[in-house]
């Protein structure tokens, strides 16, 4: 079945910087869009960064422009967000998600999740 597995997460400074990663499993992950959402305490779930099957497009949330780098590794079957210059308010769990095509029916699959907090 799809599986994705975060890690990567903690506590860091403010202008410290962290790395996500993401290894999915039970799909042909070089097909597919990738995406990394965040939620912090108490508000929805945003959408942070978007990376194409092939990695030759990326897009962000405005915020984290110039911040947030995502990438992929398809041999890996892993996505990363790397985090530089972090902030107090992108303190959030960050998850991997995916939509995934079965039986003909797309699927929203998510990691359980990884916790940043940004603090002093």
């Amino acid at each position: 079945q799809v599986q994705l597995v975060e890690s990567g997460g903690g506590l860091v400074q403010p202008g410290g910087s962290l790395r996500l990663s993401c290894v999915a499993s039970g799909f042909t992950f070089s097909g597919y869009t990738m995406n990394w959402y965040s939620q912090a305490s108490g508000k929805e779930r945003v959408l942070v960064a978007t990376i194409t099957s092939a990695g030759d497009s990326t897009s962000y949330k405005e915020s984290v422009k110039g911040r947030f780098t995502i990438s992929r590794d398809n041999a890996k079957n892993t996505v990363y967000l790397q985090m530089n210059k972090l902030k107090p308010e992108d303190t959030a769990v960050y998850y991997c998600h995916a939509r995934v095509v079965q039986f003909g029916r797309g699927t929203d699959h998510w990691g359980q999740g990884t916790q940043v907090t940004v603090s002093s």
